[in-house]
């Protein structure tokens, strides 16, 4: 993640270094990005997946969530943290900050002079949360909730932690911005391969490994309440301002780079793809302006910080187009299951994003991409020529990492407890039956 505070002002290093607190404006907008972070999850995403399952199934939705957020959180205290942001290797980092010792007010250098190092910890914990939250998407309607919540805790070790030490860990094999000795040269502002990329391509698996719910491509599974879809939408992207401009560290001019191309592109990508729909089907969605507004938001968030007004308008109409097709046809082509369109959002947006990031990221927008480490490991030499290639090594590292360890995962689940609910409770709906509850109750 783009450390600001650091790398806005790079030259100054030595002297920031000598400050002994946190800047309270640079504090003060990252506590608010970190509530706007997990206001994406809660009640953001529980909110658009919930409003698109079917009425049986909106509680199972929101328990996912809300488990996912409690489970995640007690391992980012014992280890995540730790295995994510301290000195280690180039896969992991060590365990200097387990159970978040050390992990006080005064700020951690390594990754900002100007931040509270418990308030840093504490908005990466959001980015943990809201990435498994992801993948029940693809799975939903018809996993058990106990699977959910082991999948989840064994992927967080497999994959989250290791991917996310490599992009943004100090020392990490892929942070090409801040790592003087990175093999890998890759920039990623906000995550596109360690959130979107590792969750969507995951989920893609889940899904085929589930297999389709009952009645797939015979009943009509529409969503129960576009209503709810539409006001999930709406918190995801505003939530979204502090996933992207709150990962400058910072409330510098960086921020307010990634908050303009954020806006461009997410708009730009919600007319496409409800365009498109108008185009080809002679009437423009709820649902297409709302998946058009997701794609925007997931393609331009490795890219935010480095790209441009006019790179935000490219991606925001490649973000609406590119995720429409896999959506639409790639699914209906090879007939796999991605319940929510986690895969096709996601995985594919994510990816699109990750290689656009290469072909359109720039110095002038972000000094960071020719400071010193970036000069010492050839970043800076790469911008405007040959990063689309670094990229692609990091897709490929990502895609790679998520495919095997969730195959992994989901062998050993479904060797044990199992993957899926039986029949009969898939008919009834998970609400009543693992939850014992009713999303809605008519009375009278």
């Amino acid at each position: 993640m783009n450390n600001s505070a650091r790398g806005a002002d790079a030259a100054n290093a030595t002297t920031l270094s000598n400050i002994s607190g946190p800047g309270p404006g640079h504090n003060a907008w990252l506590m608010t990005s970190a509530l706007l972070v997990l206001f994406m999850t809660l009640p953001g995403l529980a909110l658009f997946y919930g409003g698109l399952v079917r009425q049986k199934n909106v509680l199972s939705i929101l328990a996912q969530c809300l488990g996912v957020a409690g489970l995640v959180s007690i391992l980012w205290w014992a280890i995540g943290y730790s295995l994510v942001f301290a000195h280690g290797c180039a896969f992991f980092g060590g365990t200097q900050f387990a159970f978040l010792r050390g992990v006080t007010a005064v700020p951690n250098p390594d990754y900002s002079y100007w931040v509270s190092h418990n308030v840093f910890a504490m908005y990466q914990l959001m980015f943990a949360i809201i990435t498994p939250a992801l993948i029940i998407g693809s799975v939903a309607e018809r996993m058990k909730f106990s699977a959910v919540m082991v999948i989840v805790g064994l992927w967080m070790f497999l994959v989250y932690f290791p991917l996310a030490h490599m992009v943004w860990g100090i020392d990490g094999l892929m942070n090409g911005v801040w790592n003087p000795n990175a093999r890998i040269r890759a920039i990623d502002f906000a995550g596109g391969t360690v959130v979107h990329m590792s969750s969507g391509w995951s989920a893609l698996l889940l899904c085929l490994f589930l297999g389709p719910r009952l009645g797939f491509r015979k009943e009509i599974m529409a969503p129960h309440s576009m209503v709810l879809c539409m006001v999930g939408t709406g918190m995801l992207w505003v939530g979204w301002y502090g996933f992207n401009a709150g990962s400058a560290l910072g409330a510098d001019g960086i921020a307010a780079n990634a908050f303009m191309t954020t806006t461009l592109a997410t708009a730009v990508a919600s007319s496409s793809w409800a365009g498109l729909e108008w185009l080809l089907r002679g009437k423009p969605s709820v649902l297409g302006f709302c998946s058009g507004a997701v794609g925007g938001l997931v393609v331009i968030t490795p890219a935010c910080g480095f790209v441009d007004a006019n790179g935000a308008v490219i991606i925001g109409v490649l973000a609406g187009a590119v995720p429409f097709f896999a959506c639409t046809k790639l699914k209906s082509w090879f007939h796999y299951d991605d319940a929510l369109d986690t895969f096709g959002v996601h995985a594919v947006g994510g990816t699109l994003g990750a290689f656009l990031t290469g072909l359109l990221a720039t110095a002038t927008v972000n000094p960071n991409l020719s400071a010193i480490p970036a000069q010492r490991n050839g970043l800076a030499q790469m911008i405007g020529h040959m990063l689309w290639l670094e990229q692609l090594k990091a897709i490929g590292i990502t895609i790679a990492l998520a495919l095997v360890g969730t195959s992994l995962i989901a062998l050993i689940v479904r060797a044990t407890i199992g993957l899926r609910i039986t029949p009969e409770i898939e008919r009834q709906g998970l609400d009543i039956n693992l939850h014992g509850e009713e999303g809605y109750i008519v009375s009278g």
